[in-house]
């Protein structure tokens, strides 16, 4: 594998392109007015793509509002970008918090209501290190 990275599929690209640049600081990298790939500056690997929903490229009945999708984008300070969204007036569908699972995170949605999940890593909680560590004893256990 060379790459991979998420297409999102927006009745307004340039909106969408506009949130990406100014919430997580992405760059255009290319744009045909129907496709734009937007690349994390000094992360060429953290890439974003957008395509016109409807564009023939995307087979007929998959370019349909997204539903169960969560594009997670995963930042040095979500703090700071947390703030940025605030600044932004971007909705907030989930407040910034710490989870247990080692993520200190909040959601947003695109314009086309895409679930938008910015994450920063955090340790891991003792009881979750405890409980992750059990389930691969246990498999280890099972695999013998």
């Amino acid at each position: 594998m060379a790459d991979i990275f998420p297409v999102v599929c927006t009745d307004a690209i340039e909106a969408s392109r506009d949130f990406y640049a100014a919430l997580l600081g992405l760059e255009v990298v290319l744009e045909s007015g129907w496709y734009t790939l937007l690349r994390a500056p000094g992360a060429p690997e953290a890439q974003l793509g957008l395509v016109t929903r409807g564009h023939p490229s995307v087979p007929e009945g998959f370019g349909r509002r997204p539903q169960g999708v969560l594009v997670t984008m995963e930042v040095e300070d979500v703090d700071a970008v947390h703030d940025r969204a605030l600044a932004l007036g971007v909705p907030i569908v989930q407040e910034l918090r710490d989870e247990e699972f080692g993520q200190r995170h909040f959601m947003t949605t695109d314009p086309d209501g895409t679930l938008v999940d910015v994450v920063m890593p955090i340790p891991l909680s003792p009881s979750f290190a405890r409980e992750v560590a059990a389930l691969r004893r246990a498999r280890r256990a099972g695999s013998r």
